[in-house]
């Protein structure tokens, strides 16, 4: 599998902390990528990153086999286009209808006109099963809906990559579940390439085709679900099994 993005000796610190020590990652085309880690470790740190929004202190990220890290403002607006993101709260506007808060990102770029907007917004509710919502506000919503018209704005500008950061935390596992089937449809239907940051074992091994660990700061491990399953290393193994007793410590 081609690598579409690729990340070389990533480095970052905060406060004088390092956080990311040298992470370096292949992520191939077409595929859904995981990466669990305790919290804390950089996982959402390391998306950020591929977007642009954090620069790091030293390493590369190709997109493509664009360096983002060396692009300008105006450039990372044009790669931010080829992404979408569902963040962990679903980040919707209070004050704003599910209809705005899905066209938000199309209508700041003008992107297209009102009723190519109004046409794709429909679209896009019907896609993660929430048809006929668009006047609805976040406050009469689940949580699991949240996250669909989430999920929802992500994929308006028919994005090539979509970042899902803890997109099952807060759930029942039932709603975890049906998020998790919009995950797949994603990557089966439109084609995307997917990067998930996850705790949720359950859903990381029914959407993952791959998983890397980031633990102090770099990954670790990289591997199938099913190297996953079978491998010996003692952190992967304690993690996985969601153990207090091993070399990862309770804090």
């Amino acid at each position: 599998m081609t690598a579409v993005i690729e990340i070389r000796n990533l480095q970052k610190s905060f406060n004088g902390k390092p956080v990311l020590r040298g992470v370096d990652l292949d992520i191939p085309n077409g595929e859904t990528q995981i990466i669990i880690g305790r919290s804390g470790c950089g996982k959402s740190v390391l998306l950020k990153h591929i977007i642009g929004l954090i620069k790091p202190e030293a390493g590369q990220i190709f997109v493509n086999g664009e360096e983002v890290t060396s692009l300008s403002s105006r450039e990372l607006y044009r790669l931010r286009r080829k992404f979408g993101m569902l963040f962990q709260g679903a980040a919707l506007f209070d004050s704003m209808t599910v209809e705005e808060n899905v066209a938000l990102g199309v209508r700041e770029h003008r992107m297209f006109d009102e009723p190519e907007i109004q046409r794709r917004v429909a679209e896009k509710l019907e896609l993660v099963g929430l048809p006929n919502t668009q006047q609805m506000k976040p406050a009469e919503l689940s949580g699991g809906m949240k996250k669909r018209v989430g999920l929802a704005r992500a994929l308006m500008m028919e994005p090539e990559f979509v970042l899902f950061d803890e997109p099952t935390t807060g759930l029942d596992p039932i709603t975890a579940d049906a998020i998790n089937d919009l995950i797949i449809d994603c990557t089966n239907k439109l084609g995307v390439t997917s990067i998930v940051v996850t705790h949720d074992m359950t859903s990381a091994y029914k959407v993952g085709h791959r998983f890397s660990m980031l633990h102090d700061g770099q990954v670790i491990f990289t591997g199938t679900p099913e190297e996953v399953r079978n491998t010996q290393h003692p952190i992967v193994r304690q993690f996985i099994e969601g153990r207090a007793e091993g070399p990862l410590q309770v804090y």
